[in-house]
Parts: C-alpha cells; sequence; structure tokens
C-alpha cells in the first residue's frame, strides 16, 4: 500500500456501544493474511469505552486505522454510518464488519482472489458460523445463498434468497467492488438497524453477477445486546420487515423492473400484511393439513 495508489481493499466498521467486543473484532481485521487494506472504523454515536479504544487503534496504527464520527457525535444508525466510511474510503473493493464480529485470518485474500478471477462478478459473499460458543453455545455454521461457488446471474436471487426467497441471506461480511455501490447509490439512510443490509443486497442482486462462496469467512457473535436479538424482544420484526417490503416494491417501480417471477414474490410476500385475517385462515389450514398427513402417515405405516 502506497499513498500514491492506495489500499486495494478499505474494510468499514460500524459500530455503536461495542467496548466489550469491538478489539476483538480490530484485532481480527489487522491479522488479516492480505495486507493491503485499510481500516475506517465509524462510530455511531457510543457512549462506552469504545469511542476512546477505536481512537487509541487509529493512534497506534496512523497509516492503517482510521477513526470516524458524525458531526456532534450522532446516532446515525447503522446504514448512514456505513455511507460515512464508504465515501472516506480509497480503495476500488470495499468488505464491511460490525463491531462485534470476528474474520477468520483468511478473509480478505479469499474473498479478493475470486473477485480478480472472476471480474464479471459484483460482489462476493459466503458461509458465517453462527458464533455461540465465545459463551458455551453451541456453533452452527449456515451457508449464505442458494447455490454456491458459481457465478449467479443478475436477478436470479432476489427471488431465491430471503428475504424475498427461502434461502439463507448472507451476513454483510462482503466484498464488493466500489462501482457496483456506486451504482445502486450505497445504502439507504433510512434504514437505521433492522433491514438495514437485505435493502442494500436487494439492490445489488438486481444490479449485477454475485458469487456464494461455500467458505465460512465470518464468526458472527450471538448475544443478547444484537439488532436481531432486541427485534426480537421487542416485537418489531414484522414491522421491520413490512416496511422493507414496501420499500422493496417502490425501488422496483422506480427502476421499472418487470421481471414476473420478482412481482409475484413481492407479492406473496406482502400478502400476509395487507390480508392478515385471510393469511391466519390459511396458515391455520396449512397447520391442519401438515397434521393430517402426519396422521395418515402414522396410520399407513401402523399397517
Amino acid at each position: 500500500m502506497t499513498a500514491a495508489t492506495g489500499p486495494r481493499v478499505s474494510v468499514v466498521m460500524i459500530f455503536l456501544n461495542s467496548e466489550r467486543y469491538i478489539a476483538e473484532a480490530i484485532e481480527s481485521v489487522l491479522a488479516q493474511d492480505l495486507r493491503d487494506f485499510e481500516l475506517i472504523m465509524v462510530d455511531d454515536g457510543s457512549t462506552d469505552g469504545s469511542t476512546a479504544l477505536t481512537r487509541g487503534y487509529a493512534k497506534q496504527y496512523p497509516d492503517r486505522c482510521f477513526y470516524l464520527e458524525h458531526p456532534g457525535h450522532a446516532n446515525r444508525g447503522m446504514s448512514a454510518s456505513r455511507n460515512a466510511g464508504v465515501r472516506l474510503a480509497r480503495a476500488s473493493l470495499l468488505s464491511f464488519i460490525d463491531g462485534d464480529d470476528v474474520w477468520p485470518q483468511s478473509k480478505l485474500r479469499e474473498q479478493l482472489e475470486i473477485l480478480d478471477a472472476h471480474p464479471e462478478i459484483g460482489m462476493v459473499a459466503g458461509a458465517a458460523c453462527y458464533w455461540r460458543s465465545w459463551q458455551g453455545g453451541e456453533d452452527e455454521c449456515v451457508p449464505g445463498g442458494h447455490i454456491q461457488d458459481q457465478p449467479v446471474p443478475p436477478g436470479a436471487a432476489t427471488t431465491a434468497v430471503y428475504p424475498l426467497g427461502a434461502a439463507q441471506a448472507p451476513c454483510m461480511s462482503i466484498m464488493i467492488r466500489r462501482e457496483v455501490l456506486e451504482r445502486v447509490g450505497a445504502s439507504e439512510d433510512s434504514f437505521t438497524g433492522m433491514y438495514e443490509d437485505q435493502a442494500l443486497l436487494a439492490k445489488v442482486y438486481l444490479e449485477t453477477s454475485v458469487w456464494f462462496s461455500s467458505r465460512r469467512w465470518l464468526f458472527y457473535r450471538q448475544h443478547d445486546m444484537s439488532c436481531m436479538a432486541e427485534s426480537e424482544r421487542c416485537g418489531t420484526y414484522h414491522v421491520a420487515r413490512k416496511r422493507f417490503l414496501d420499500w422493496f416494491e417502490t425501488y422496483l417501480v422506480q427502476r421499472a423492473v418487470s421481471d414476473p417471477a420478482i412481482w409475484v414474490a413481492i407479492r406473496k410476500a406482502q400478502f400476509p400484511y395487507q390480508h392478515p385475517c385471510l393469511a391466519a385462515v390459511q396458515a391455520r389450514a396449512a397447520k391442519l393439513s401438515h397434521l393430517l398427513r402426519r396422521a395418515v402417515g402414522k396410520v399407513r405405516r401402523a399397517f
């Protein structure tokens, strides 16, 4: 990395009150076996010791680590924080990590190798370890995407991967070309928490070919203060999901997307929110049908 050319990869880390975990996250980035990167740490208005801690890393590694905050140390939300980091970044490739997660040592190198080998690919994502063993639980490796280790053409992941499809969505430990982010307009500032990652990924799926790797590139820390845990605790998941679906419908109209499969998928996803009573009846009927099939199966096995 030189001042004239800049790094190959800019890593953007957003955080809010992550004092307990953020040093481990930073150290996992600094330990990467690909050395041609910079780390931009974006403080979303922390009130704990994570502000001083990240400023300390920026002082210790002035050529590699950079601290950034919103004016007035404001809390602007996850999307606005990612976008602030992207604006400061110098590289043509960007990767993201949250302040409570950890990378394996080969993460950046392996993602860069795939993008270099496949110039038609705009983004690469991988599997994640849903990391519970850090506090005595059991880990689970979860693949991202519906097919792995091959190019997925634009639009194909839209209907196959959550939130419109059945396949698991990748975590945000992605690597993406800056030119793709610029074409889709980066993250949506209006999404401050839940679904901020899905809003960005939904735009990317439509814009470019992507690659879902079978390799595990993230230890996704499971804890009670995460965005998802808070949503489940407060019962706001379906509020966030409905908001995303309404936003995505507007986005599809603005982009003049006419693919009938995408429109069928979004109408299906919106149905429970637009027709809750009918959706509840259908859900009960589906449950009764499932119980009936199980009962018939037991009778057949008995005879």
